[in-house]
């Protein structure tokens, strides 16, 4: 362990000094990780690959940055959803109007969603809800990033990011329900 890690670390010190053998085998190490953490957003493999492109350009640029508070991969991962935000902002062509005055509470324990819903489904139903909820409930379930975290990438307050999420939730269990509903009939 104490190996890799020492590998690791040089591998990084080689990138900051414009390596570029260092920089290919740092991306052949992260690449198809990072690529799933794209696909989860952005769900179209042409666009993911660019975002990942820009995502790895933008580390290497800013790779002098990277001080190892946290592991490579964190500080990257990081990086990536940062792009893959900033890319789903720039090509929104829709404005959906939201009911703030709306309050749905979802207890986590009432779910009560058939088990004939598919994860692709429910992949499919979060990418319909609202881009300030889906956020939340992307890095939240899919990326396990928590609630301090989420406000922090995305700019928020934890307490907003509480909220959004107890929101999405509720949507999401709104649209699976709807669902569940349809495939009945």
């Amino acid at each position: 362990m104490e190996k890799l890690l020492k590998f690791q670390t040089d591998l990084i010190e080689q990138c900051k000094a414009n390596d570029r053998r260092a920089q290919m085998k740092l991306y052949d190490k992260y690449c198809d990780g990072m690529f799933c953490v794209v696909m989860r957003f952005v769900r179209n493999s042409d666009d993911a690959e660019d975002v990942l492109q820009e995502s790895f350009i933008k580390a290497f640029q800013k790779i002098h940055q990277f001080k190892g508070e946290v592991t490579f991969g964190a500080w990257l991962k990081t990086i990536v959803v940062h792009k893959c935000i900033d890319f789903l902002k720039a090509k929104r062509t829709e404005h959906v109007p939201l009911e703030e005055n709306r309050i749905l509470v979802v207890e986590d324990e009432d779910w009560n969603i058939e088990a004939s819903i598919t994860i692709e489904e429910v992949r499919t139903a979060i990418h319909t809800i609202s881009e300030k909820y889906r956020y939340v409930l992307l890095l939240y379930l899919l990326e396990g990033y928590d609630h301090a975290e989420i406000a922090q990438v995305l700019g928020i307050q934890e307490t907003t990011c509480r909220t959004q999420l107890m929101r999405g939730k509720a949507y999401l269990k709104d649209k699976l329900k709807k669902k569940e509903y349809e495939s009945r009939s």
